[in-house]
């Protein structure tokens, strides 16, 4: 079996990614030696969609190396990421019996991986968990250790760091993805090029096609390369006080986009490609970015079937009202990662609202 392993050095809380094919038939193996032993007591959490076709023959896997196991199946969807369903699993992680020596496994997508990690971080004020990443989306909500839920009044504002013992990301499962959650997960593989890697973001163009069709050698590249660029930046900033904004490249529009269609009618990943679109636009008319970028980062996404025109039901007056309560925003003042070239980004503070809107309602009438 071909792995190929990052680490995210944090000191003490340094930890691997292992990335390959077929990881999920080894993860009692793989957790071992990460340093759970099978005395851990073990609890999947996981979404419905996950659960019928990985969780038994994960749970099976487990079991035969000694390991107890308790399972928590949520419904699919971001919706899953809320208070109540928060309280939900932390009941059932209560009664399934888990103490302080005990291991939360994150089995899914981004969704999963979000809630579980704060179920993690805030059980008996912290316990070991382990990302298994399901999706292509995942390979950058995995990494990094920001978990949280949304609340009514915006994405991801309840929340905390708290880094994952490990990450283990089985590539076989992309294969299974619907084609809308396939190019959702290739807006974050784009992101990582756009914000630190113009070279990569060639690549990425080149190769467009192939890796569309899931490649197996092209895609473990292009995971790598998207996971490698994380790992970096939370190596240098892991709360967030300065570089590792950068990463929020398209996420002040596209997280406002979510919480105004209550996080159904765009997912994450087309929620910033729209957003990245934007950016780029708002860049050029600052003269922040060179002329150019906002058409070349357009093509890319496009490439990649990701949509890149406004969601038409979204008033832009209301998008602007949720983005400045964004986490990067200052006294209501927004904040956004702009591009000043491909692959290479900027947090700018206090952007003129006038010129977001005039920007946002050109999009709208497009």
């Amino acid at each position: 079996m071909i792995r190929n392993v990052l680490r995210v050095e944090l000191g003490e809380r340094s930890y691997p990614i292992i990335i390959g094919e077929g990881l999920l038939q080894q993860a009692a193996t793989l957790l071992q030696e990460g340093g759970i032993a099978p005395a851990a007591r073990l609890f999947v959490i996981t979404d419905e969609h996950v659960a019928l076709r990985y969780l038994p023959p994960l749970e099976d896997n487990l079991k035969s190396a000694g390991y107890s196991v308790h399972a928590y199946v949520i419904p699919a969807g971001e919706q899953s990421k809320s208070l109540s369903m928060y309280e939900k699993v932390m009941t059932a992680a209560i009664e399934a019996g888990l103490d302080r020596k005990s291991v939360i496994l994150a089995l899914g997508g981004g969704v999963v991986g979000d809630l579980a990690g704060f179920v993690a971080a805030t059980y008996m004020r912290g316990i070991r968990f382990v990302q298994l990443p399901t999706t292509l989306l995942a390979h950058d909500s995995s990494v990094g250790g920001k978990v949280a839920i949304n609340h009514p009044l915006g994405k991801n504002l309840i929340g905390a760091f708290h880094q994952p013992q490990m990450v283990l990301y089985d590539t076989a499962a992309i294969a299974t993805l619907p084609e809308r959650e396939r190019a959702a997960g290739f807006a974050e593989v784009l992101k990582h090029g756009l914000i630190a890697d113009e070279g990569f973001v060639a690549w990425l163009e080149q190769h467009a096609s192939e890796l569309w069709d899931l490649d197996s050698e092209l895609l473990g590249k292009a995971i790598f390369r998207g996971c490698e660029v994380k790992a970096n930046i939370v190596s240098a900033d892991e709360t967030e006080q300065g570089q590792r904004a950068l990463l929020n490249l398209g996420h002040t529009f596209g997280h406002a986009f979510e919480a105004l269609s209550e996080y159904s009618r765009l997912n994450h990943g087309e929620a910033i490609s729209v957003g990245m679109c934007l950016a780029a636009k708002v860049a050029e008319r600052m003269q922040l970015a060179s002329a150019g970028v906002y058409a070349r980062t357009r093509e890319l996404l496009r490439r990649y079937h990701l949509p890149t025109a406004w969601p038409h039901w979204l008033d832009p007056e209301d998008v602007l009202e949720v983005m400045k309560r964004d986490k990067k925003a200052v006294g209501g003042k927004l904040a956004l990662v702009l591009p000043r070239a491909i692959g290479r980004v900027e947090l700018i503070s206090d952007v003129d609202e006038a010129l977001i809107l005039t920007v946002m309602k050109e999009e709208a009438g497009a």
